[in-house]
């Protein structure tokens, strides 16, 4: 049986990372309207990234015989001043996630619940990956500045993400 404290806090990160699939969508959409397809490609890779993350999260807890219970999504979004200020948004947004989950960590530690632990090993390397990338693509608006050549070729270059989806998943289905 799944330790209720940690199934309540996964329960909860279930609906975190669910947000954030809904906060990235509304992101691609207000870059598809403004025109930025390349940004828009980079958010939706990110919505399908954090729908992923959710569900590891409900795989986890279905594998330990707990239960999911899912939650209401608050509202998130829908415009931006710039992609600089979309992805200082971001960048702030995944520092919170990460807290959610060192915090989570923390739990499974004052638990004794080392499966837990083991399997946020991964949240946490995967947060790092992620702060590291929105502060690279902060580092390259900062350097484009109000250069729309600049911010065409960034456009481009984020038009050639691909999705690939996460180990966890592959081991897991």
């Amino acid at each position: 049986m799944m330790n209720p404290k940690i199934q309540d806090a996964i329960n909860a990160q279930i609906n975190a990372e669910l947000y954030s699939a809904y906060l990235y969508l509304s992101m691609a959409q207000h870059f598809e309207a403004e025109g930025l397809p390349g940004f828009a490609n980079w958010f939706k890779i990110q919505f399908k990234e954090e729908q992923d993350h959710a569900t590891i999260f409900m795989n986890y807890i279905n594998q330990r015989g707990g239960r999911v219970i899912l939650k209401a999504i608050d509202a998130v979004p829908t415009s931006w001043e710039s992609p600089m200020d979309a992805f200082k948004a971001t960048l702030e947004h995944e520092q919170k996630v990460t807290a959610l989950i060192n915090n989570l960590y923390t739990l499974a530690v004052e638990e004794q619940d080392y499966a837990s632990r083991d399997r946020l090993n991964w949240f946490i390397t995967e947060q790092v990956e992620e702060e590291d990338n929105c502060r690279t693509l902060i580092d390259k608006l900062r350097l484009i500045g109000d250069n729309g050549m600049g911010l065409y070729m960034l456009n481009t270059e984020l038009a050639g993400r691909v999705y690939s989806a996460p180990s966890p998943l592959a081991t897991e289905e």
